[in-house]
């Protein structure tokens, strides 16, 4: 079943499935997450690679279970037909309350139906400070008049 937007991408239509994409990961719901991949898509996320829907299930599970008051925001850095990449931020804090700040890039692929078959991310962790939060919307999509990572100067 195609997965609109289509390839190859307008910087509209990459623009829609880059908020799709935070939306979706902002769920926190892994079997949703996954729905965007094709069956055997690739991923390397920092240093672990992956293969396939059931291991970014596996994979997002652990994560959002270590992860707490995750809450992502990405942002559209360049697109070339069926190929996006992306620069993001997210907050979250640990099992002891101490709140991160990730940063990132990921270089997506699509098929010709609109699943991701190739994600690769690079990803930095920063402590920060429970004042220093930016990022403080309900859990869920994040409002669509809270600012972009360009808004705050991430």
């Amino acid at each position: 079943m195609p997965r609109l937007p289509l390839p190859p991408f307008t910087h509209e239509t990459a623009s829609l499935k880059v908020r799709a994409a935070e939306d979706g990961w902002n769920s926190r719901d892994p079997a949703r997450v996954a729905l965007a991949y094709t069956e055997d898509s690739q991923w390397r996320n920092r240093s672990d690679f992956l293969r396939g829907r059931d291991s970014i299930v596996t994979f997002l599970t652990a994560k959002w279970r270590r992860e707490h008051e995750y809450r992502l925001i990405k942002g559209l850095w360049a697109h070339d037909g069926d190929r996006i990449a992306v620069r993001f931020a997210y907050e979250w804090h640990d099992d002891a309350g101490a709140w991160h700040r990730s940063y990132g890039n990921e270089n997506w692929k699509f098929t010709l139906d609109g699943l991701m078959a190739r994600r690769m991310a690079s990803i930095n962790d920063v402590p920060i400070s429970e004042k220093g939060r930016l990022f403080h919307w309900p859990l869920g999509p994040r409002p669509e008049d809270h600012p972009g990572l360009e808004e705050l100067g991430l």
